[in-house]
């Protein structure tokens, strides 16, 4: 019977020819991989073949294995029987508990031998090491994409299908993928499980607020909002499959949202906040919130005054890596982003981009008070406190409220006495940056402002304006 079971089928007998021998083994005629028993060969010829004889009667999914389809029932039947005994997070299969708890131990058995980069799951290696080979096996018959993964073709199939299996049961909205049904669902509910951060700058940890509202939520829950879900993204918007033998792989990184591809589940999860707006992570000081634990860490910062990071040359701490090594390139004097309009140089790219709009005009960011539109978003966000009147930022040393972080900054020198810019001519210091760039045209002779009636410059803005009431007979100051 096993040998006219299948053409593709191949048998190798156990030693010394026995017949029916327990080492006897089952070739695949595709890929000569052996399995034990012929059962596990003809579950892993439906790879081959794309047979999926198992189908949903909820959704209409189908699946290679039986096994697979009663883990999947479970995400209709809310069941999820495996624990966490760490974090009490729950789960439908053993195979994802086990996954699971290698993020409270660390574990990442499976290194890629091409750049060393562990992982947690061998089908996360295998998917990487695609990014090696740039290997796109499975090609849509329609527009002619391709993926990596047979899991994202399926997918992508269903923008040209238009089908939609996942109903939401409290609006009955239609979606193409159970990960953006779980992001719609919690639009019907506002409950957040809060995050507080240790202001110890040595242990900034997180804890769960147990003085949540969160005695109303049952307990998957309060499980499937947990912090290590929130804080690995374990799951909650990523599309998985699973493998031979149950066990569970990534079948793609791609947003539900926008199609954009990520090369991680984390990325995805957090790729994904952009979208549903959710900021998970809060600081207790001050409650501001956040959609990455590592942003309130950083945060953090402004209130402990912890700045890790010293520059070799000036000894000035930053709390960010990343604004250490912008302010580096002010003692290099490079400016590597240059603008193709008027040459002007940038140490950021960020500061290229916002300088590029002072030539197109574009102000994308709306006031919704009082409809004015900036450049920048910080521009924004600042504006913004004119009609709150927030004023978040405090001197230490006379109390005094500030709107703006920088005029804080500019303020305490008036205590300190800091006059952190120096002329590189005659060696004259000045507390602020606009300060000294007045003063070296002083040196230069530089005069950029232009007066329109009669062509005459000036060093200094105000002296411009100034100059223009001697045109227009203006007398702002004269008393009454």
């Amino acid at each position: 019977m096993a040998t006219r079971a299948a053409p593709h089928l191949k048998q190798d007998g156990g030693e010394n020819g026995q017949g029916r021998d327990a080492t006897r083994t089952h070739r695949c005629g595709v890929c000569d991989k052996v399995f034990s028993c012929k059962s596990k060969l003809n579950r892993h010829m439906r790879a081959h073949t794309g047979e999926m004889p198992y189908e949903c009667g909820e959704c209409g999914k189908r699946c290679t294995q039986l096994i697979n389809l009663k883990t999947h029932m479970r995400s209709h039947t809310g069941d999820n029987p495996h624990a966490c005994g760490t974090c009490l997070k729950v789960f439908m299969s053993a195979s994802r508990l086990n996954i699971h708890m290698r993020i409270h131990t660390g574990e990442k058995p499976y290194m890629c031998d091409k750049c060393g980069r562990q992982f947690r799951q061998h089908n996360s290696l295998k998917i990487h090491m695609k990014t090696h080979t740039s290997d796109k096996p499975y090609r849509c018959d329609k527009c002619g994409k391709q993926c990596r993964q047979l899991g994202s073709l399926r997918e992508h199939m269903r923008t040209h299908t238009d089908e939609r299996p996942y109903r939401c049961e409290r609006c009955d909205k239609r979606f193409r993928q159970a990960s953006t049904l779980r992001v719609h669902k919690r639009t019907h509910s506002d409950e957040i499980l809060p995050v507080a951060i240790s202001t110890d700058p040595k242990a900034v940890r997180t804890r769960v607020d147990v003085k949540a509202p969160c005695s109303t939520l049952d307990h998957h829950r309060v499980s499937d909002m947990s912090l290590t879900n929130m804080a690995t993204g374990a799951g909650s918007h990523l599309k998985q499959g699973e493998g031979e033998d149950g066990q569970d792989f990534p079948c793609t990184h791609k947003c539900s949202y926008c199609d954009k591809e990520l090369r991680s589940k984390s990325e995805l999860n957090r790729h994904l906040r952009t979208h549903t707006g959710e900021r998970p992570y809060r600081c207790v000081e001050c409650g501001k919130r956040f959609s990455r634990q590592f942003h309130l860490k950083t945060h953090m910062r402004t209130h402990t005054g912890e700045n890790p990071y010293k520059c070799e040359h000036c000894n000035k701490g930053f709390s960010q890596s990343g604004v250490l090594k912008t302010h580096m390139l002010t003692h290099t004097g490079e400016n590597p982003y240059r603008c193709e309009e008027c040459s002007k140089q940038f140490t950021t790219l960020s500061s290229l981009k916002s300088h590029v709009r002072t030539h197109t005009g574009e102000k994308p960011y709306r006031c919704e008070e009082c409809s004015r539109q900036f450049t920048t978003l910080s521009d924004l966000k600042r504006h913004m406190r004119t009609h709150t009147g927030e004023k978040p930022y405090t001197c230490e040393a006379c109390c005094k409220q500030f709107s703006d972080l920088g005029n804080l900054k500019r303020h305490i020198r008036t205590h300190t006495g800091e006059k952190p810019y120096k002329c590189e001519e005659c060696s004259r210091r000045f507390s602020e940056l606009g300060h000294l760039k007045k003063h070296m045209r002083t040196h230069t002779g530089k005069k950029p402002h232009k007066c329109e009636e009669c062509s005459r410059q000036f060093r200094e803005l105000g002296s411009l304006k100034k100059h223009i009431r001697t045109h227009t007979g203006d007398k702002p100051y004269e008393r009454e």
